[in-house]
């Protein structure tokens, strides 16, 4: 069995809250389902076909979920917008960048972070550089850092502190996408200018909720340009009309929520805001030492949940598959993940599969 420290009480408690998370190491893909929030969204249709549609309960489960996020990390719920993608978050951002900006990411960076700048005309130009150099390759003419402070590809994390620190020497803003970090990685939003999050995948909500935390300096720069009946001082007053008075604080850039979604992921984010961010960070990226250790894989200069590993012709992928194991491939690389709902017996399965 794999040597690892024995999981908090708290840890314990939440893996309960998974009973089909054997064999599962793909949240770097999608998360997996709590009971709460599959309770919640089966009592959401139950009512629904029953024709008990409850709108104040779906605006409730929006809220809840706003102000969790921003518990999560580290901000007020007046500084996050709701959402449904990530592409749509950069979007807003890249409409409000001037005429012929320079955009700095990293090479290989996820595409719904970089392809709403390649696409937004007017000139922007998005410049590339290895994750590692990022920082350094920040220059006087850069207006915008945006990147994933945990690579999807390759599990790599950033040297966040570093990039902010280079971009705040030019003045530049920074856009992190932390799709792929809250729920096991800790993010402190207020280190950015704007913080995206799809919370499908680590915070295990349903598909279609995601969140952009915003620093004031962002806040009062961006133009509203997907603002609708959501994005208004009153929703329910500004549901028609052009002299609708849109929210003086980032909910001016939400977007029409996904009600269902919403329900299932109130419940889903009260889990994790529940526990303590060190103990998740402990917990994931021990299991993921454990498993490079049986595979002999070197230690990344950051601890990442994420493990990958060169996998050309996707063999290894078809040994964790044939197993029973739910894995992913990216990029040439097989990609395993480690989060709460994980253990040691998950390690040890994985490294059998592969023969270690």
């Amino acid at each position: 069995m794999s040597a690892l420290v024995d999981s908090s009480p708290a840890i314990r408690a939440a893996q309960r809250e998974f009973p089909g998370a054997r064999d599962y190491l793909a949240a770097c893909t999608t998360g997996l389902p709590a009971r709460a929030t599959r309770a919640a969204v089966i009592a959401d249709l139950d009512a629904a076909s029953a024709g008990r549609v409850d709108l104040a309960s779906y605006c409730a489960a929006v809220e809840r979920s706003r102000a969790l996020f921003g518990t999560l990390v580290g901000v007020g719920a007046e500084r996050v917008a709701i959402g449904s993608q990530t592409s749509v978050a950069a979007g807003l951002i890249a409409a409000s960048l001037p005429d012929g900006a320079e955009v700095l990411a990293p090479e290989g960076e996820f595409s719904s972070v970089v392809l709403p700048f390649v696409h937004a005309g007017r000139g922007i130009r998005v410049r590339t550089a290895a994750l590692a150099d990022l920082a350094a390759a920040v220059r006087p003419e850069t207006a915008l850092v945006a990147f994933s402070i945990v690579q999807s590809a390759t599990g790599e994390v950033a040297d966040a502190a570093a990039v902010v620190s280079a971009a705040a020497r030019h003045d530049a803003l920074t856009l992190c996408d932390a799709t792929q970090a809250v729920g096991w990685l800790p993010v402190a939003a207020s280190d950015f200018d704007a913080v995206v999050c799809h919370a499908y995948k680590w915070l295990c909500a349903p598909r279609g909720v995601a969140f952009l935390a915003l620093s004031e300096r962002l806040t009062a720069a961006l133009t509203p340009v997907h603002a609708g009946w959501y994005a208004g001082d009153d929703p329910w007053s500004s549901c028609y009309g052009v002299g609708v008075e849109l929210a003086d604080d980032a909910r001016r850039f939400d977007v029409s929520p996904a009600w269902q979604a919403f329900v299932g992921a109130a419940p889903a984010l009260e889990l994790f805001a529940s526990i303590d961010p060190g103990e998740l960070y402990r917990h994931a990226t021990g299991l993921a030492a454990a498993f490079r250790a049986g595979l002999g894989l070197p230690e990344p200069a950051r601890a990442s949940a994420i493990v990958t590993w060169d996998d050309p012709d996707g063999c290894d992928l078809a040994r964790l598959s044939a197993a029973g194991i739910t894995a992913s491939g990216r990029a040439g690389r097989a990609r395993v993940a480690f989060h709460v709902f994980n253990d040691g017996e998950d390690v040890d399965l994985a490294l059998a599969a592969l023969g270690r």
